[in-house]
């Protein structure tokens, strides 16, 4: 994925990201936003991005401008304007700690309790408090934009002028999604819940949030990405009032915005230098990364060593999950694992000059290409022009036939989806084209999803009554409902599961007699150990069952893969 997103606590959770930051301040133009700072350690100031900092300030800090520590402390930190410090809406919301709520819970126990009920219920107290965590207000979502590690190590070994080119294809993609999430993500809530009450999914007027540039991976090699800190203060679009941004709509889209970020990155390199773009393999856990065809896989792999890290630590816990649970770990343990390796391998971030990371990348790729690097890169980025598509270029039949595709391949992985979940697909089907502007891409996109919604079968029902203009968006819909949360499938899918429900009720498979059941279940495996009561009984209503297919639910950890072994 080329963009991620961590949800961030209020109080001092953004100070992670001014760690890195060059001590020089100043003016810092969007147009040459990293050669200002090439001989300084660390990276650039932060320069606010998103139309709603327009609502900041009293008009006194627009796009561009260079963000203080204490202009994010304010916004970020305190949920305040950060130039005049006033409020923002309401306070963030203040959270008891677990020692402070099992004090709460402890003194309110009754004092007719023994010594040893007391006892008991204050252990009991303290698992459950301890079960739940300390909660903290949200303050915002860091965002991190991402370039492809081929388009990475371009950048690294360019010379000065390309450098910035590359930068600024960067920085107009991150820009373009960051619009494009204003317009179909982002939004607020209003109303309240309960019996009578009810609440509606409204407009912002957009985001405000601050931008940090850094050049390296936490081993040291290429890695340019963006920290977009998106504020969870957003002012209404219908009242001018300040709320908290709606964050379910955010943590959905970030696939779909992923995908679409590495395609209008590559559109602009591609218009940019004329570079070509191929899907090269990644293993059988990820999907295929689109790489500049120009740029080897052995330089990219030279400067992957912090992949490989994660990649080793990811190994070696699938094998650990393999010898506990005696099966392979499905796909979404595979992320999850993949993300423990990723925290466990975590180096210390070095801060080093970009003068002095370029001349080391140089030195590097030079042994890999047998050639001097910069002169390399140039040949790179000198091709003819590009052949460019326009939205109007690409024929209906063939959106028709890519909808079906997006919604053939998304039924592959899962058995409902919704519109974000096909718009990630139809991003990644549609990678291989380069248009002419990202507004051709997201309008090919979006017919691409409409058809793929077309062909899939609508399991959400329809709102059953009217609503208000008030409470409509463009398109008709009920803002009561919130957006893109319409839940499809297909006709395939749902036969399939008629035919398991089928065999489910079809009770002429083998069965073994209760007694063996019970022998076997009795017996201690190799490792002595035996099952329990719930494990066994589990067992053997499976065993007895007579049913063409059973199934055996439990949570994790719960021995599920141990009762058949």
């Amino acid at each position: 994925m080329t963009v991620s997103m961590r949800v961030m606590s209020a109080g001092d959770g953004y100070k992670y990201l001014l760690r890195t930051v060059a001590a020089g301040d100043g003016d810092r133009s969007l147009s040459t936003p990293l050669t200002r700072y090439y001989a300084e350690e660390g990276t650039p100031p932060a320069f606010w991005i998103g139309a709603g900092v327009a609502a900041l300030g009293e008009g006194r800090i627009t796009v561009g401008d260079p963000v203080s520590e204490a202009q994010l402390q304010l916004l970020v930190g305190m949920g305040r304007d950060p130039v005049t410090g006033v409020p923002l809406g309401q306070a963030y919301r203040q959270y008891l700690s677990v020692a402070e709520r099992v004090e709460k819970r402890t003194a309110a126990l009754g004092p007719g309790l023994g010594p040893t009920a007391r006892a008991d219920a204050i252990a009991r107290i303290e698992a459950e408090e301890a079960a739940v965590g300390t909660r903290r207000a949200v303050a915002g979502f860091d965002f991190t934009f991402s370039i492809p590690k081929s388009a990475s190590v371009l950048w690294a070994v360019a010379d000065a002028g390309a450098q910035a080119l590359i930068a600024d294809a960067h920085h107009a993609a991150v820009a373009e999604v960051v619009a494009f999430m204003e317009r179909e993500v982002a939004a607020t809530r209003i109303g309240a819940l309960g019996r009578n009450g009810a609440v509606a999914q409204i407009d912002v007027e957009g985001l405000a949030a601050t931008a940090f540039d850094h050049y390296d991976s936490r081993a040291g090699d290429p890695h340019l990405h963006t920290h977009v800190v998106v504020s969870n203060k957003v002012r209404t679009a219908q009242d001018g009032k300040w709320r908290s941004l709606d964050g379910r709509p955010l943590h959905a889209a970030t696939v779909a915005l992923s995908e679409l970020h590495e395609a209008v990155f590559a559109d602009h390199l591609t218009r940019m230098f004329g570079v070509g773009w191929e899907a090269r393999d990644m293993g059988r856990d990820r999907n295929p990364a689109w790489a500049i065809r120009a740029v080897p896989e052995e330089l990219a792999v030279e400067f992957s060593s912090r992949s490989r890290e994660i990649d080793i630590e990811k190994d070696r816990l699938i094998a650990e999950y393999v010898a506990k649970h005696g099966r392979q770990p499905s796909n979404s343990t595979v992320i999850k694992l993949r993300a423990r390796a990723t925290l466990a391998t975590r180096p210390q971030k070095q801060v080093r000059s970009l003068a002095e990371l370029t001349a080391s990348w140089r030195h590097r790729a030079a042994r890999i290409l047998g050639a001097d690097a910069t002169g390399w890169a140039r040949t790179v980025a000198a091709n003819d022009a590009p052949l460019l598509l326009h939205a109007d270029d690409i024929p209906l039949d063939v959106i028709q036939s890519l909808g079906q595709s997006v919604v053939e391949t998304v039924g592959e992985k899962r058995s409902t989806w919704r519109r974000w979940n096909l718009t990630a697909e139809a991003a990644r089907q549609t990678m291989g084209y380069r248009f002419t502007s990202t507004q051709d891409r997201e309008a090919i996109v979006g017919m691409v999803v409409d058809a793929a919604e077309n062909a899939s079968l609508r399991l959400t029902p329809p709102d059953l009554a009217s609503n208000p203009i008030l409470f409509q968006r463009a398109d008709g819909t009920s803002r009561f409902r919130p957006a893109n949360s319409t839940v499809y499938s297909s006709e395939q899918l749902l036969a399939a599961e008629d035919r398991l429900l089928e065999r489910a009720r079809t009770l002429t498979a083998p069965t073994l007699p209760l007694a063996v059941v019970e022998k076997i279940t009795r017996r201690p495996d190799r490792e002595g150990r035996v099952l329990s009561d719930d494990q066994a009984s589990a067992l053997t209503k499976v065993a007895v069952s007579g049913r063409v297919v059973d199934v055996l639910v439990g949570p994790a950890g719960a021995g599920n893969t141990t009762c058949w072994v």
